[in-house]
């Protein structure tokens, strides 16, 4: 075995139906007693809900995040939770929200308990991002890893199922990225095809039965442990690509993971074939690449990029900007293939 380094990331995790229960003993357990909820403006009535619910533990309800954290939400965010004397933050919902909050602690040092309503993950990362100009950034900082999180599986029978798959499909890229990460360990490794085993078996269970609350309890622990590989072990080429097409574009976050990935794992099919073979056998497909296409697109997920706003000209854009600065890739990242990646994936072409 090869000699490796883990770093477990600290995080309470309290997870099974009817964890929400347990929301005013984990804020007390944070030290805190004036927590302010966030939320998207589509999540509104459950923030509220939620705030109801905390009584005088509620400082108030911010329900503006949105997709990519663009800098002015986050200090309209930030100047709000100082208004109201806000001594720690609820993020309810998806990475948009989870994001606004890890954009208050950044600055503020805010703990953040997180209640994920989606797959995304973004939960369990030390990882930010804000997006000024039209250009994403990223970064790491232990300071914006949420405290606690609750992991409720009646909180996400609301997500519809189209929502729910991208979501999934999304996870499954960190896991799927982490088996092949510069600093992959056995640990992490293990958690990723565990997450993706996870994700692909309640995913199709939720596209045939969106109340099940078995097959949603599979797919937000699939999303757990993806997240925790998202957390641990560095990215590659396909979240460069994803961070600098949502951000430049600002495309829906989900859809643009399940599009690329496909196409990405096949870039990086002949360079990295260990991890080829662990994610192939989690999906129980013949073939990493095509096992996720297939994946999203049996169950009606997009396929191409132009089918959620791209067009033909924003293609050089991308690829301009997805050569600086490039994430550490097992397959050099090179302006011609690359530029076929991002063809076949605007294209929406079966990996071959």
């Amino acid at each position: 075995m090869d000699p490796f380094v883990y770093n477990g990331l600290p995080a309470r995790v309290i997870f099974g139906v009817g964890s929400l229960e347990h929301l005013s003993r984990e804020i007390g357990l944070l030290g805190a007693s004036r927590a302010l909820v966030l939320s998207t403006p589509q999540q509104r009535d459950q923030a509220e809900a939620l705030a109801a619910q905390l009584g005088s533990r509620a400082a108030g309800v911010f329900a503006e995040a949105v997709m990519h954290v663009p800098v002015e939400t986050a200090r309209r965010a930030r100047d709000y939770a100082a208004a109201v004397g806000a001594d720690c933050a609820i993020a309810i919902g998806g990475g948009s929200t989870t994001g606004l909050g890890k954009a208050i602690a950044l600055e503020t040092a805010l703990p953040i308990l997180a209640i994920p309503t989606t797959y995304a993950g973004s939960e369990m990362t030390p990882i930010y991002g804000l997006t000024e100009g039209g250009l994403k950034r990223t970064g790491r900082d232990l300071s914006v890893l949420p405290k606690t999180v609750i992991y409720d599986p009646a909180l996400t029978t609301s997500l519809p199922p189209a929502l729910s798959l991208t979501s999934g499909i999304n996870a499954i890229a960190h896991a799927a990225e982490g088996l092949y990460a510069q600093d992959a360990n056995p640990v992490v490794s293990l958690m990723a095809e565990e997450g993706i085993r996870a994700l692909g078996q309640g995913l199709p269970q939720v596209m045939r039965k969106p109340d099940d609350l078995e097959a949603r309890a599979n797919c937000l622990y699939g999303a757990w442990l993806c997240g925790a590989v998202l957390g641990s072990v560095g990215m590659s080429l396909h979240h460069k690509l994803c961070h600098t097409l949502g951000g430049t574009f600002n495309l829906p976050h989900a859809e643009t993971h399940t599009i690329v990935l496909p196409h990405v794992l096949a870039y990086n099919r002949d360079a990295a074939p260990a991890a080829m073979r662990r994610i192939a056998r989690a999906l129980h497909a013949d073939d990493a690449a095509q096992g996720v296409f297939d994946l999203a697109r049996e169950y009606g997920a997009p396929t191409s990029l132009k089918e959620i706003g791209v067009t033909a000209e924003n293609l050089d854009v991308a690829l301009d900007l997805a050569l600086k600065n490039p994430y550490w890739n097992p397959r050099p990242v090179e302006r011609a293939p690359l530029r076929a990646l991002l063809e076949a994936a605007f294209e929406g072409r079966r990996p071959m």
